[in-house]
C-alpha cells in the first residue's frame, strides 16, 4: 500500500519516542522508505542503532553532521512524500508554528512543503496551556494534520489527556493523505461560504455571524481531494481555486443557481438571511429624536430549496444551524427543503461553530439516517463530509 511512497519521521523527545519503533515497522511493511530524524534530545529515549536497524537507512540527528556535501534538510524534503512528527512535544510545535529553525527538525519542517502529520504527547497540564493551544490551532489552521493526544495513564503518573494517539490512527492518516489525492478527480463541486449582507442604507446592514470558516475549509478539503472547486464567498479571499465574491441573498441566489445540474455537487455552507429590507435608502438614514425606527423586511428566496427542487444530477447539501432541538429540527428542514443531505450543528454551543476553528456535526441524509461527527477541526469535519456525500 505504501510502495514507492518515502515517509519522513522526525522523532522528539517524548516519552513516546519508543513507540515510532513499531510504527516504523507498519510503514516498512507496507513496501514504504521510511527516513528518520531525531533531535538530540530524544536521543536519550531511542537509539540511533534501534532507529537505523528498523529503517534500514541512516538516521539525522544534527545539521553539520554531513557525510555527504549537501544541505540535508533540502534533500530529505525533496526525497519525502509525507512527514510525521511523532512524538511531537510542546516545545517542537511552539518551534514550527513560529518558524523556528534551531535543529536539523525544525529547519527541516520549515522547508517541507507537502503534507505534515504533528501527533502531540505530553503532560496534560502541558498539553492544556494557553500558549501551547494556540500554537497547535495556528499549524491547524495552515494545514498541519493535527492528530490530537488521547486521554489514559501519562508516564508522570497521572491521568489525563496527552497521551500519543494511537499508532493505528497516525497509520491510517498517512494511507489516508498519500492515497487521497485523486479521490474527487473529474467531480465539480460548488461551496458557499459566509453570511450575506443586506444593506439599510449606505453605511447599515443586516448580516449574522457566520465566519465562513466552514465553507471554506469543504472547498479547501475538496480542491485538496482533486476536485473542480467553485467557492461562492461573501468575503475576499485567496485561493487556488475558483472563488466568486457576492454580497446579498440575491446575488448568491444569482451565482448558485448558474451551476445546478451543470455540477456534481453544490454545498450551501453560507449563512444565507432569511430577510432583506424592502426598501434600500440610497441616503444615509438620519438620527431623529424618536427612540424607535421601523424598517420593513421581505423575505429572501430560498436557495436551498429553490436547488434541490430543480435538481436532476446534482447532488444538494444544506446546512442547519441550530440553538435547541438539533435533531428535530433537522429533520424537518431535510423534509421541507428536499435536499440530498443536511448537516446539523448547534451554534448554542461556546466552544465550535461560529468563528470557532472546530466543530461538531450531524449528517442526515433524505431517509433521515443520521451519522454523527465527533468534535473535531473543521478541516477534518470538511473531509468527513466529502467522504460521506461522495461515499
Amino acid at each position: 500500500m505504501l510502495k514507492d511512497k518515502t515517509i519522513l519521521i522526525g522523532i522528539t523527545a517524548g516519552i513516546a519516542a519508543y513507540k515510532i519503533c513499531e510504527l516504523i515497522r507498519m510503514y516498512k511493511r507496507e513496501g514504504a522508505n521510511v527516513r528518520v530524524m531525531v533531535t538530540p534530545n530524544a536521543l536519550n529515549l531511542v537509539t540511533v542503532l534501534t532507529l537505523e536497524s528498523l529503517s534500514q537507512n541512516e538516521v539525522f540527528v544534527d545539521n553539520f553532521d554531513i557525510k555527504e556535501y549537501k544541505p540535508e534538510h533540502i534533500s530529505l524534503c525533496d526525497e519525502a512524500d509525507i512527514m510525521v512528527i511523532a512524538p511531537a512535544t510542546a516545545n517542537t510545535i511552539s518551534k514550527v508554528a513560529n518558524g523556528i529553525c534551531d535543529n536539523l527538525l525544525t529547519t527541516t519542517v520549515c522547508a517541507f512543503n507537502k503534507p505534515i502529520i504533528i501527533a502531540p504527547a505530553m503532560n496534560t497540564n502541558m498539553w492544556k496551556n494557553q500558549f501551547v493551544q494556540e500554537n497547535v490551532s495556528k499549524l491547524e489552521k495552515f494545514g498541519y494534520n493535527i492528530l490530537n493526544p488521547e486521554s489514559g495513564f501519562l508516564a508522570c503518573g497521572t491521568t489525563g489527556e496527552g497521551r500519543l494517539c494511537s499508532l493505528d490512527k497516525i497509520y491510517n492518516k498517512t494511507l489516508e493523505i498519500l492515497n487521497q489525492n485523486n479521490i474527487l478527480a473529474g467531480k465539480k463541486i460548488v461551496i458557499s461560504a459566509g453570511g450575506t449582507i443586506e444593506k439599510i442604507d449606505p453605511v447599515r446592514y443586516i448580516s449574522n455571524f457566520s465566519s465562513g470558516k466552514m465553507g471554506t475549509a469543504l472547498a479547501d478539503a475538496a480542491y485538496k481531494l482533486g476536485a473542480d472547486v467553485t467557492l461562492v464567498s461573501t468575503f475576499d479571499i485567496n485561493k487556488p481555486y475558483n472563488v466568486v465574491k457576492v454580497e446579498s441573498a440575491l446575488d448568491m441566489e444569482k451565482e448558485i443557481l448558474k451551476f445546478n445540474n451543470n455540477v456534481d455537487c453544490i454545498i450551501m455552507a453560507a449563512a444565507v438571511a432569511d430577510y432583506r429590507i424592502k426598501e434600500y435608502n440610497n441616503q444615509k438614514m438620519k438620527k431623529t429624536s424618536d427612540y424607535e425606527i421601523q424598517i420593513s423586511l421581505v423575505k429572501n428566496p430560498d436557495i436551498l430549496k429553490e436547488l434541490a427542487d430543480s435538481a436532476k444530477i446534482t447532488k444538494i447539501v444544506g446546512f442547519c444551524a441550530e440553538s435547541e432541538n438539533l435533531i428535530e429540527n433537522a429533520k424537518i428542514k431535510i423534509q421541507n427543503k428536499g435536499c440530498d443531505y443536511l448537516i446539523a450543528n448547534d451554534i448554542s454551543r461556546k466552544d465550535i461553530g461560529f468563528s470557532s476553528d472546530e466543530n461538531e456535526v450531524y449528517i442526515l441524509d433524505n431517509k433521515l439516517n443520521i451519522e454523527h461527527l465527533d468534535k473535531s477541526s473543521k478541516s477534518e469535519i470538511a473531509r468527513k463530509i466529502l467522504e460521506k456525500v461522495f461515499e
